[in-house]
This record gives C-alpha cells, sequence and structure tokens, in this order.
C-alpha cells in the first residue's frame, strides 16, 4: 500500500533533498558496505518527491552499469520499488484533479473507482475503476502539483546544464541538449497527448498476436486525467523466473515492439522501465506509458537503418559510415571512439544468437566514460548529437538492461532482418 502524501514544490526543498541523496548515496558508493542504508534513504526521499527526482531513482534501479558492483544489489533491490510504488497523493488531492479536468463529479464520471491507487509512479497515480456501461478502466491522475515540481527540477537541471556549457566546449551543446529533454518531459504532463500517441501505437501494433496496446477512452480523458482499458497480467519479475523458452519469447516480443517502431515506423517511447509492460500466460505482453515519445528525423532513420544492416552483415566499415552519417561527425579523434562504441553496442546483431547479459549491458553503459576524454581536447573535433539521440539512448540503456534480465538467447539478427524487410522503399 503506498503512503500518502503532498508533494512539495518549492525549488529549494526539492534541490536540498535531491542533494541529500547525491551526499548519502556518494558516501555508500565510496564506502565498504552494500549500500542498503544510502539506498533505502533515497527510496524514502526519491519516492517523495516523485517527478524527475523519481525517474532517476527508476532508471538506477534497472540500468546496470549505473550503480557499481559491490553496491548494485542493494540499490536495485530497494530503488526498484520506484517503479511502481512511489508516495501516493491524497485521494481527496486527486477527486479533486478528476472532477476538475473532466467537469463532472465522481459519481457522474464512473459507477465505482478505488480510492487506493493501483501503482503511484514518478507523474501520476493509476487507480481502478469501472465506467456506467460496466467497462473495467484504468485512470492515471496526475500527482497534484507535479507541474510545478517538474519545472523546479527542470530549472534545477538548467542551471547546471548552463555552467557545464560554460566550463566545457562548445561543441557539446549541453544546453541544447538539455533544452530537447526537457521539452520531452514537459509533453508527458499532457495526458491528451499520451492518449493520441497511445492510439497511434496502438494502431501501428493493430492484429499483432503478441503485442498488446490497450484501449483508451476519449470521454474520461483531459490534460491531467488518463483512462484507458484496465489490462491483468503479471509483472516482470513473473517473466523474469519463467522457463528459457518462456523468457526468449518475451524478448522476442519486446524486441519486435521496440525496433519495428523505430527501423519500421520512425518513432519510439523512450521509456522501457519493466513497470511499463504487463506479460499474460498466453505469450501476450500488453505496452504501458506512451508519455516520453520521440519522432526520428528523416535523415538520422535512413542512417540508423544502414547502420542496422552493416551490423547484421559484421560489416564495421559500411556501419561506420552510416554512423557518422548518422550522427553527423567530423573525422578526428572524436568521431573514431565514438563510431568504435557504437559499433560495440551493435553486438547483439553481429552473432545469431546472442545471449544479452548483464555484464554486457554494463561495459556498454560504463564505456560512455571513455568518450568524455576529449571533452577538453581541442582537437578532438567533437560535434554535438544530432536531435532525439539523448533519448535513444537512454531507450538502449534500458532496453538492454531489461533484456539482460530476461536472461534468454534469442537470434536478434534474424529478427532484424524480417524487420528491415519491411521497410518502405
Amino acid at each position: 500500500m503506498a503512503e500518502e502524501r503532498e508533494l512539495p514544490v518549492g525549488r529549494l526543498a526539492r534541490l536540498s533533498r535531491i542533494a541529500r541523496v547525491g551526499a548519502r548515496s556518494g558516501l555508500s558508493l565510496l564506502g565498504r558496505g552494500d549500500g542498503s542504508d544510502a539506498a533505502a534513504q533515497a527510496v524514502e526521499l526519491l519516492g517523495n518527491l516523485r517527478g524527475l527526482a523519481a525517474k532517476v531513482g527508476q532508471m538506477a534501479s534497472y540500468v546496470d552499469g549505473v550503480v557499481p558492483e559491490p553496491q548494485r544489489e542493494a540499490y536495485e533491490r530497494l530503488l526498484g520499488k520506484l517503479q511502481q510504488a512511489t508516495t501516493a497523493s491524497p485521494f481527496a488531492q486527486v477527486q479533486a484533479v478528476i472532477e476538475q479536468e473532466l467537469g463532472q463529479p465522481l459519481s457522474a464520471l464512473f459507477q465505482e473507482l478505488e480510492p487506493q491507487p493501483l501503482a503511484s509512479a514518478s507523474i501520476g497515480q493509476v487507480h481502478r475503476a469501472r465506467l456506467h456501461d460496466g467497462r473495467e478502466v484504468a485512470v492515471k491522475v496526475q500527482h497534484p502539483g507535479i507541474e510545478k515540481a517538474v519545472e523546479q527540477d527542470l530549472a534545477n537541471a538548467g542551471a547546471m546544464a548552463s555552467l557545464v556549457s560554460t566550463l566545457g566546449p562548445r561543441a557539446l551543446n549541453v544546453r541544447g541538449v538539455h533544452d530537447e529533454v526537457a521539452e520531452r518531459f514537459r509533453e508527458e504532463l499532457d495526458y491528451r497527448l499520451e492518449a493520441a500517441r497511445q492510439r497511434q501505437f496502438a494502431a501501428i501494433f493493430a492484429g499483432d498476436p503478441y503485442i498488446h496496446v490497450p484501449a483508451t477512452v476519449e470521454s474520461h480523458t483531459a490534460r491531467r486525467v488518463l483512462t484507458t482499458e484496465l489490462v491483468r497480467g503479471h509483472a516482470f519479475s513473473y517473466a523474469a523466473a519463467c522457463e528459457p523458452e518462456r523468457r526468449a519469447h518475451y524478448a522476442t516480443v519486446l524486441w519486435r515492439f521496440v525496433f519495428r517502431s523505430i527501423l519500421v515506423e520512425g518513432v519510439f517511447n523512450a521509456d522501457p522501465h519493466p513497470g511499463n509492460y504487463i506479460f499474460h500466460e498466453d505469450g501476450r505482453v500488453t505496452f504501458l506509458d506512451f508519455g516520453s515519445v520521440q519522432v526520428i528525423e528523416p535523415k538520422f532513420l535512413r542512417a540508423a537503418r544502414d547502420m542496422h544492416r552493416a551490423s547484421i552483415a559484421n560489416d564495421e566499415a559500411a556501419f561506420r559510415v552510416a554512423a557518422a552519417r548518422a550522427c553527423e561527425t567530423r573525422p578526428g579523434p572524436y568521431e573514431t571512439d565514438l563510431l568504435t562504441y557504437l559499433w560495440r553496442c551493435m553486438e547483439p546483431l553481429k552473432h545469431s544468437p546472442f545471449h544479452i547479459q548483464r555484464s554486457y549491458v554494463a561495459h556498454v553503459v560504463t564505456s560512455t566514460q571513455e568518450l568524455k576524454r576529449h571533452m577538453f581536447n581541442k582537437h578532438a573535433n567533437i560535434t554535438p548529437p544530432p536531435p532525439g539521440v539523448a533519448l535513444l539512448n537512454r531507450l538502449q540503456f534500458g532496453f538492454y538492461s531489461v533484456l539482460a534480465r530476461l536472461d534468454a538467447v534469442v537470434d536478434y539478427a534474424a529478427l532484424q532482418r524480417e524487420l528491415l524487410a519491411r521497410v518502405p522503399d
């Protein structure tokens, strides 16, 4: 049962709490313990803060390579609670949001609505309800005050981005990346936009026997309220505990969802954390949460498709040409190391079949540190990342970590050939 507590929205209050998390976690990571005490305190603080702070905690809970090995188990176990159990907002406030947004009293809108949320996440919480026509639905309601809280978090992050911009080379375009990511986060606050994106993904995968996107209920959806069909099934822990053949099946379904979206449709959902999947015993997977969606620029998409074709063919030379086009790099030490790093990210396509393991994902994540050595080298020829790449990285790190936890052997190259064959000429 999620604890209820009002959301702290003041900028200094939020910054001081985030600083406390950073200080305690930093000392834990430097120490010899397993980090349990610091991780537990981080769960409490980040869960109460919700917003972007909770999103950071969610990522740390499942992305390999973020937390050093000695403390990883404790942080993953405890921070994993943030995937569906941030602090809930008081129901009286939630009811006020629903009635204000939908313009009717709760009794007129729903036959019943359970006050205790099914889940409480970074932006909102979900309540089980029943419409007057008998349909069971899930009602996602934003935490009261979350819009202000997110803006305060973005302002704090923006101040840091401005500082880094003054210290690092202009080519990094730190402020530009921050502004792009901030725009995506602000979009998550508009549930009408999320509903439209959810309908888009539902149309893409209509008729697919294993991929399910819940239907939205437009009459009960507004900027801060999103109502969808209620889906029952199993959490990610169920899938991770299945027999090898079933784990491989689920990994295949997840891969097809992600890469059909990217390579065929030119759009991707940038939030792959395990709480966004519901697994069914008949092999289907339901996909939730379409608040963070990015459209891929056509020029980048064409180059990305060529990168994947070259990876399947194990043609490193062709891959480096395509990757340089995608990243718009210039010859120099930075380009050399960046393309080498990206080639390393394509291991699942270069071997048939491939076993994505957590050690591989951690290596991919920590290898990004190698690129930072070029930051103050004026001869490195650093180029800023193209639009959308920051969120694509978030997707790749998170998605690989999810697949690693399924611990399955899959022929990803064969899956990718099938998807690329569907690309329109």
